[in-house]
């Protein structure tokens, strides 16, 4: 027997075939309830619709991929936070700063003030949701061919808006950190603007909780020693640390 719950599901998977997304309290209207009862509906359990930004989206599971940005959202959470508020220090007024893809960027989003008034550069539809509600921000973001698995859009043709753009800062997301390989991620796609995010910005900033390090993933964005600083939420093994020390890789941690 369907729910209220489920009724409540299904209107909202209907009405996302006409739109791509639903704010939160346009979606509490449309349902006739409160915002909370939505939040509570999409978090007692998986459905085919998810919450990301203040926004409803659809749940991209029903496309092929062998990562969803959906499943890896609210994993590792505490670590998430932690490098967060490290990696959000490090922002200063009027800065551009490009914010990569991935699951960790939009915790550093949340976690500055509304009042800092600084220009994003963004290319993932997470991030660009994250970043939307900082009234103080200027918002740039990078369009293209959209992949729903890993929420990112990538340029078509040769021109990309990072041509015209010098940021201060590139926050470049991974998951797996390992002294051998360097820093890697799932998606090849996700390659091209990473390496011109790094190339166009003055100080480059690998972004990784504890728990990717050790880990080697099929996509390889580059030997550590081509990043300025790791931000995370806690130190690496020594073996890893040495590799780190030797190609000149700063740690930046909670507290130091």
């Amino acid at each position: 027997m369907e729910t209220r719950r489920d009724e409540r599901i299904h209107k909202l998977t209907q009405a996302l075939k006409h739109t791509d997304k639903l704010h939160l309290k346009d979606a509490a209207q449309l349902l006739g309830v409160s915002e909370m009862t939505i939040r509570r509906d999409l978090s007692e359990c998986a459905s085919t619709v998810l919450l990301l930004g203040g926004y409803i989206v659809s749940d991209p599971k029903h496309h092929v991929g062998h990562y969803f940005i959906s499943d890896q959202h609210g994993q590792n959470a505490a670590r998430k936070q932690r490098l967060a508020q490290v990696a959000a220090g490090l922002i200063a007024e009027n800065d551009t700063v490009f914010f990569d893809c991935g699951t960790t960027v939009p915790y550093i989003i949340d976690a500055l003030p509304d009042s800092l008034s600084f220009t994003a550069v963004c290319c993932a539809m997470n991030t660009f949701l994250a970043l939307k509600e900082k009234p103080a921000c200027n918002v740039i973001l990078s369009g293209g061919e959209f992949h729903a698995d890993n929420a990112l859009f990538t340029p078509i043709g040769a021109h990309s808006i990072l041509d015209d753009l010098c940021p201060t800062l590139a926050f470049i997301s991974a998951a797996g950190i390992d002294k051998d390989q360097g820093a890697t991620c799932y998606n090849i796609n996700e390659l091209a603007m990473k390496h011109h995010a790094m190339r166009r910005a003055r100080q480059r900033i690998l972004i990784a909780d504890s728990s990717k390090y050790g880990k080697v993933l099929p996509a390889r964005i580059g030997e550590l020693r081509r990043f300025d600083m790791l931000v995370s939420d806690s130190a690496p093994d020594e073996a890893l640390a040495a590799s780190m020390a030797q190609q000149q890789l700063a740690l930046h941690l909670p507290g130091a």
